[in-house]
């Protein structure tokens, strides 16, 4: 069963959709119980990094934390992503999980001398994809994926691949059980089924 955390932040009900398209058994909730209990959870998340406060406030960070502890597989989508470093300058008052080093970071305005337009959206491709990566199996470096934000996730020894849009920034990120994907998997056609079913199966 896959725990999908609700925290009232956006595109649930897609990635529910298409979790369940691959045949997978989800259950949405804020039930920290569930999350411990659950052996794939996924946070899903559009919008702003503040909205993950409310994670804490249901102790469903504790839950998480306990959870991927004792090897329960955990996907973090778009801020579920961001949400894995230790914040964002989006909300610095608002702490994320930690379990990556680094803070999330606002696109610069500039960016080799020209205006770079904020947020980023559309198809972008992901580079550098390791070989290593459970989630990213079949997946090719190039690969194109959908993407909408305005804050991004540092590069770190954890990414497993990077797209360029203002510089290198963390696209996927995966160490053992726990990942996260910045774009919009249930948005990325072929590629982004891809991953999901990845995970699915793992």
């Amino acid at each position: 069963m896959i725990a999908v955390i609700d925290y009232k932040a956006g595109n649930l009900t897609s990635v529910v959709k298409a979790l369940k398209y691959l045949g997978a058994e989800t259950q949405v909730t804020q039930d920290p119980e569930v999350v411990r209990s659950a052996s794939k959870v996924v946070l899903p998340g559009v919008g702003h990094f503040q909205a993950t406060q409310l994670l804490a406030d249901l102790g469903l960070t504790e839950a998480v934390r306990e959870s991927v502890k004792t090897g329960a597989w955990f996907l973090g989508v778009c801020v579920g992503l961001q949400w894995l470093f230790q914040g964002s300058t989006e909300a610095t008052d608002v702490a994320g999980l930690g379990h990556f080093a680094g803070m999330c970071e606002r696109f610069p305005a500039l960016f080799e001398g020209a205006e770079l337009k904020s947020p980023h959206v559309g198809w972008n491709s992901l580079e550098g994809v390791r070989q290593d990566s459970k989630l990213l199996r079949g997946v090719q470096n190039g690969g194109f994926v959908y993407y909408t934000h305005s804050w991004r996730a540092p590069v770190v020894d954890a990414t497993a691949a990077v797209t360029e849009y203002g510089g290198a920034f963390t696209g996927v990120v995966e160490q053992e059980n726990v990942m996260g994907v910045q774009f919009h998997p249930e948005k990325s056609s072929a590629v982004g089924l891809q991953v999901l079913k990845n995970f699915v199966e793992l």
